[in-house]
C-alpha cells in the first residue's frame, strides 16, 4: 500500500490525486484513470481484504466515479459496507452508495433492511448517516417501510437527529405527497423546535405547502413574523451569523413564505409591515449576503398589499443597487425595479437615466433585463421609442431564440399601443423583415386578423387608411430581394382581398404582382397557393362588380404549370381559379362575397341535416352508431358458424387479473363406450412452426353407437393464431396409412393460406398520438380541440415478434355430432395467447389424430381450464389416465388438459421429431399398468419400447 499521506490516505492515492491534476490533456486524464481502475478491480476481488484498505478501495473508486468513469464493479462493495459494525466503514459505505446508486437501481433492495436497522440504532451518528441515504435512496415504493421510524425520530433528543428526519419527511413530500399527508402537523409542531436548526428545516416543506394552499397556514403569520422578528434582533447564537448577518437563508426563505401568505390579504399584510421595514433599517448593504435580504424584502413588498413606506424603502434601495458599479446589483435592481411597477408605474421615471445606461451597457445579460423593464413599462406615450430600441436590438442579435421572444414582444406592444395606423403598419414590416420565418404563424394570422377587422373602432375610414396604407407599403415591399415566407402569405393574403378596394391600383396590376411572386418563389407551395387563392379574389371581385376579366400571358402559364404541378393543393386551387371565372356574376358573388373574411361561419358539429337520411336508414334495418366513450372496452363476438369470415374481434385492452383455474365438472359416461374401448394417454407430435388443420376420421365402435366429440362450438377466439383447428369435411388430404391399428391422414389444410391471408389483411393501422396532434395544432394554429381517433382495437404484445392475428374457427364435424348429443356444460373460452411463426416444412404424420373421437366430454371441460396456457402448439386431447396434480405444467410445453406432461423432444435430421422417453415416479402402480397394458394391445395399440409399464415410458 504504501506508507501513509495525508489525510490518513495511502501515498498511493494521493500521488493518483495529484497525477491527475497535472494531466495536461483529457486523453491523459483517461488513461491514467482507466489504470486505476484496472487497479482497483484486480485488488478489490481479493480475498480477506481489511477494512482500513477496502474504505480506502471504495474513496478511490467515488474519485474515478466523479470523473465520469464507471465503477459499477464495485457497487456491492460499498452496499456491503453498510452493514458494518464500525462507525468509520459505515459512514463510509452509505455516502459511496449515495454517489453511486439511484433510487430505482437494484441494489436499493439491499439497503433497505439496513436502513431500518440503523434507524433504531443508539448512536445518532449511525442514526444521521442512515437518514442521509434515505433523502437520497429511498423511492416511493419503499417509502412506508421506513416512514414509521423516521416520524419516532421527530422526537429524537439529538437536534442533529430531528433535523435530519424533518429533510427525509421533506423529500417523500416531493417524491410521493399521499404518504405523508397525514403528517403535515408534525411540521407544525416542529416549527416550535428549541434548535434554530430545526426550525429552519421546517421552514422548507412548509413553504412548498403554501406555495400550493396558502388558506390552511394564514394561521400561522403571527408565528412566522415572530421568528422574523427574533432573527433579525440577533437573539439566535452567533453560530448561526454569516458574514455578521443573523441567519440571512431562514431570513429569506421566512420573507418568501410572508410574501406568499400576504398577497392579496391586507390583514395578514398589515400584520407584516413592522418586521420588514426594520430589516429595510437594520439589514447591512455593503456585504452580498445583505443586499440578498434586502432584494428579497423588495419582493416581499411587490407581493404584499401596497404600504407607501415600505415602497419608498424599497425605491431607495433600488436606487443603490442601480448606481452601484457592479453588474450583478444593477441586474438586481432593475429585476427589482420590474417588480414595483406592477404596483406604482411612476416608480421607473425616478430612475430613467439608471435605465438608460443599463440599455447602453455591454453586458448582454443586463441588457436583455432592461428589454423585460421596458416591455412592462411601455404605455402609448413612449411605445415608438421602445419598438424602435427593441427592433434595433433583435437586427444586432444572432441569437435565434430570443430574437424570437423580442419580435413576439415588439407584435404584441404594437398591437396594443399603436399611434398610429402608419406606424404600426411599418412596424410589422420591420418585425417581418427582420425576424422572418422566426416569428410564430400565430402573429401572421393576428396581423391579418387585425387588418381585416381593425383596431375595435367604428370608423369605415380608419378602416380604409389602415388597409390601403398596408396595401401600398406591400407592394413596395415586394421589391426587395429575399422576404421570409410568412410575411409573403401575409402580403398575398392582403393585395387578395383588399389590392383593388380603394380603385388606386388595377387588378392587371395586382395579379401582376401576385405573379411575379409565386415565379420569385416557385419553390415555397405555401407562398404560392396563397398567391393563386389571392388571384381568384381579385378576379372573383371583377366578376361581381361586371367588369370583363382578362387574364395576364403570365398568369395563364402559371396556371398551366399548377394544372400539371404535383402538389394536389395546388392543382386543386388552380382548377377552381378556371372555374370560378367560367361562372356569372351572381354565382361568384354567392361564392366568394367580397370583404366576407371576418364574418362568423356557423358550423353544424351534429351534422343535423342528416337526421332524416339516418332515421330513414334505421327503419330501413341499419345498425345506430355507437358512440366512441360507449364503443371503448367492447368486445365484438364474432359468428363461428362462417367458415370463410376472416374478420378478426375488436376488443379493449383488458387489465383485470384471469380467473383461477376451475375444477373438472364429472359428466355421465355412457357404459358402451367404456366397455368396448379403453382409451390410451398418448401425446400428439408437436410442430411448432407450422399451423394446420387436423384432418379426423370416425372411429367406430362395436356397438355401433354415436360417438363422442370434442365439442368446439362457442368457442370465444382471442389474442392470437388458431393452432388447432378441426378440420370440415372437405378437408385436403393426400394419403393414409396405419399406426398402431389406426387409420391416420397425412396431409395439409387450408389453414396456412387463409392464417396469411388474414395476417396481411388485418394488419392494424398507424395511430397518430394525440401527442403528436396537439404539437402540429400548436405549432401550425390548429384548434385545440382534436378530435379522438377510434381505437383499432389491435393490441400488439411486447413479447412476441410479430403481429398478433386472429382467424375464425369453423364448425367441423366433430362439432355437428356432438350439437347432437345431450347437453352438456359450456365449456370456458379458450385464451389462444401463442404465435407461431411460419415455415414451410414437409407434411408431417399424426400418429393417434383418430383418438380424438374417443375423447369423454369430462376431459373437454377440464382441458377449458387450462386453456390460455397452450395456444401454439397442438393439443394432447387424451388425459383419462394422468395421474400429474393440476396446475402443474412444464413451462415449454403445456397441455390444454390439466394434469398432462409432453415429452422431451429431439429433433432429427430430417426435420422430424422423436420421442425421448423420461424416468419418473408420476403413474400407477406396477399392477395397474400392466392391466392397462393388455387392455392397449387389446384395442391394437404396440407399447414403443419393451417396458411393460406403458404409460411411464410415455409420459414420464
Amino acid at each position: 500500500m504504501g506508507s501513509q499521506g495525508g489525510f490518513y490516505q495511502s501515498k498511493e492515492f494521493l500521488d493518483l490525486v495529484k497525477s491527475i491534476g497535472e494531466a495536461r490533456s483529457k486523453a491523459e486524464e483517461d488513461r491514467i484513470v482507466l489504470n486505476e481502475i484496472e487497479i482497483l478491480k484486480r485488488r478489490i476481488a481479493e480475498p480477506d481484504i481489511p477494512k482500513r484498505k477496502m474504505k480506502e478501495y471504495i474513496i478511490r473508486l467515488v474519485y474515478v466515479e466523479m470523473l465520469g468513469h464507471d465503477t459499477s464493479f464495485g457497487y456491492i462493495h460499498a452496499v456491503k459496507m453498510t452493514h458494518d459494525d464500525s462507525l468509520l466503514v459505515k459512514r463510509t459505505g452509505y455516502l459511496a452508495v449515495t454517489l453511486f446508486l439511484n433510487e430505482d437501481h437494484d441494489l436499493i433492495i439491499l439497503i433497505v433492511n439496513t436502513i431500518q436497522k440503523d434507524l433504531k440504532s443508539d448512536n445518532y451518528l449511525v442514526v444521521c448517516a442512515a437518514l442521509n441515504a434515505v433523502c437520497k435512496l429511498i423511492n416511493e415504493e419503499t417509502i412506508p417501510a421506513v416512514l414509521p421510524q423516521v416520524v419516532e425520530l421527530l422526537a429524537h433528543p439529538k437536534e442533529a437527529v430531528r433535523k435530519k428526519a424533518i429533510m427525509a419527511l421533506h423529500r417523500f413530500y416531493q417524491k410521493s405527497p399521499s404518504s405523508v399527508s397525514h403528517l403535515v402537523s408534525n411540521f407544525r409542531k416542529r416549527l416550535c423546535d428549541n434548535d434554530p436548526g430545526v426550525m429552519g428545516a421546517t421552514l422548507c416543506p412548509l413553504f412548498d405547502l403554501i406555495t400550493i394552499d396558502v388558506n390552511p397556514y394564514k394561521d400561522l403569520v403571527i408565528s412566522f413574523v415572530s421568528i422574523l422578528k427574533q432573527v433579525a434582533e440577533r437573539r439566535l447564537p452567533k453560530v448561526y451569523d454569516y458574514h455578521q448577518m443573523p441567519a440571512p437563508f431562514i431570513q429569506i426563505k421566512l420573507l418568501k413564505i410572508l410574501a406568499l401568505l400576504g398577497s392579496g390579504d391586507k390583514q395578514a399584510s398589515e400584520n407584516m409591515y413592522t418586521v420588514v421595514g426594520d430589516i429595510f433599517r437594520k439589514c447591512d448593504s455593503s456585504s452580498n449576503i445583505g443586499n440578498a435580504v434586502l432584494y428579497e424584502c423588495i419582493c416581499c413588498v411587490s407581493s404584499l398589499y401596497p404600504n407607501p413606506k415600505l415602497l419608498e424603502s424599497a425605491t431607495d434601495v433600488i436606487s443603490r443597487f442601480l448606481k452601484s458599479d457592479s453588474h450583478n446589483l444593477k441586474y438586481m435592481g432593475i429585476d427589482a425595479l420590474g417588480r414595483l411597477i406592477k404596483i406604482s408605474p411612476e416608480i421607473a421615471e425616478q430612475h430613467q437615466l439608471a435605465v438608460i445606461d443599463c440599455l447602453e451597457d455591454p453586458d448582454d445579460t443586463l441588457k436583455r433585463k432592461t428589454f423585460e423593464l421596458l416591455y412592462k413599462m411601455t404605455k402609448s406615450t413612449n411605445v415608438e421609442v421602445i419598438v424602435d430600441r427593441m427592433i434595433d436590438y433583435m437586427i444586432s442579435i444572432n441569437d435565434n431564440h430570443y430574437k424570437t421572444e423580442i419580435a413576439s414582444r415588439c407584435v404584441e406592444l404594437a398591437e396594443q399601443f399603436a399611434p398610429s395606423n402608419q406606424w404600426f403598419i411599418q412596424t410589422m414590416n420591420k418585425v417581418f423583415e427582420h425576424a422572418g420565418d422566426l416569428v410564430n404563424i400565430k402573429v401572421a394570422h393576428n396581423l391579418m386578423r387585425l387588418i381585416a377587422e381593425g383596431f375595435g373602432e367604428d370608423d369605415d375610414t380608419a378602416y380604409s387608411q389602415l388597409r390601403s396604407s398596408a396595401v401600398e407599403s406591400y407592394l413596395c415591399i415586394l421589391g426587395e430581394p429575399k422576404l421570409p415566407s410568412v410575411f409573403l402569405q401575409v402580403i398575398c393574403w392582403v393585395l387578395g382581398e383588399y389590392g383593388t378596394a380603394d380603385g388606386k391600383f388595377t387588378a392587371s396590376y395586382i395579379t401582376g404582382k401576385l405573379c411575379d411572386v409565386a415565379e420569385a418563389y416557385s419553390n415555397d407551395e405555401t407562398v404560392k397557393a396563397y398567391a393563386v387563392t389571392a388571384l381568384m379574389k381579385i378576379y372573383a371581385i371583377e366578376i361581381a362588380a361586371g367588369r370583363k376579366v382578362d387574364m395576364l400571358p403570365e398568369c395563364q402559364s402559371l396556371m398551366e404549370e399548377l394544372l400539371a404541378s404535383h402538389s394536389t393543393d395546388l392543382q386543386q386551387r388552380a382548377n377552381e381559379l378556371q372555374v370560378v371565372i367560367d361562372l356569372d356574376a351572381h354565382a361568384v358573388e354567392c361564392i366568394m362575397p367580397s370583404d366576407a373574411s371576418c364574418e362568423d361561419i356557423e358550423v353544424d358539429e351534429g351534422l343535423s341535416f342528416l337526421n332524416g337520411y339516418i332515421q330513414e336508414s334505421i327503419e330501413e334495418g341499419a345498425q345506430p352508431y355507437i358512440p366512441e366513450s360507449e364503443r371503448s372496452g367492447m368486445l365484438i363476438i364474432s359468428n363461428f358458424s362462417n367458415q370463410d369470415h376472416h374478420e378478426a374481434p375488436l376488443h379493449g385492452l383488458r387489465f383485470e387479473a384471469y380467473e383461477l383455474p376451475k375444477s373438472a365438472v364429472q359428466s355421465w359416461i355412457p357404459p358402451v363406450s367404456l366397455a368396448s374401448t379403453e382409451l390410451v394417454q398418448v401425446p400428439e407430435p408437436m410442430y411448432p412452426r407450422e399451423s394446420y388443420q387436423t384432418p379426423v376420421s370416425s372411429v367406430s365402435s362395436d356397438a355401433g353407437s354415436s360417438e363422442l366429440k370434442l365439442r368446439l362450438d362457442g368457442v370465444q377466439k382471442k389474442w392470437g393464431r388458431p393452432t388447432y383447428s378441426p378440420a370440415t369435411s372437405t378437408s385436403n388430404s393426400t394419403s393414409q396409412k396405419t399406426v398402431n391399428g389406426i387409420t391416420q391422414v397425412d396431409g395439409t389444410s387450408t389453414a396456412n393460406s387463409r392464417t396469411r391471408e388474414t395476417y396481411d389483411s388485418r394488419k392494424p393501422h398507424v395511430e397518430i398520438s394525440p401527442e403528436k396532434q396537439k404539437l402540429a395544432a400548436s405549432l401550425f394554429g390548429g384548434s385545440s380541440k382534436l378530435e379522438k381517433r377510434p381505437a383499432t382495437g389491435h393490441k400488439i404484445s411486447e413479447a412476441s415478434s410479430h403481429t398478433v392475428e386472429k382467424s375464425h374457427v369453423p364448425k367441423s364435424s366433430m362439432e355437428v355430432a356432438s350439437e347432437k348429443t345431450a347437453p352438456v356444460q359450456q365449456p370456458p373460452d379458450l385464451l389462444d395467447l401463442g404465435e407461431p411463426t411460419f415455415t414451410s416444412t414437409a407434411p408431417s404424420v399424426d400418429p393417434f389424430k383418430q383418438l380424438d373421437g374417443l375423447l369423454d366430454t369430462t376431459e373437454v371441460t377440464s382441458a377449458a381450464s387450462h386453456g390460455s396456457a397452450a395456444a401454439s402448439r397442438s393439443p394432447d386431447i387424451i388425459a383419462l389416465y394422468a395421474e400429474t396434480p393440476a396446475g402443474i405444467h412444464d413451462k415449454d410445453d403445456t397441455d390444454l388438459l390439466s394434469g398432462l406432461s409432453n415429452p422431451s423432444m429431439s429433433n432429427m435430421p430430417d426435420g422430424a421429431r422423436t420421442m425421448q422417453p423420461m424416468q419418473s415416479s408420476k403413474g400407477p402402480n406396477p399392477k395397474d399398468s400392466l392391466e392397462k397394458d393388455a387392455l392397449v394391445r387389446h384395442m391394437g395399440v404396440t407399447p414403443s419400447s419393451q417396458n411393460p409399464n406403458l404409460f411411464k415410458d410415455l409420459f414420464g
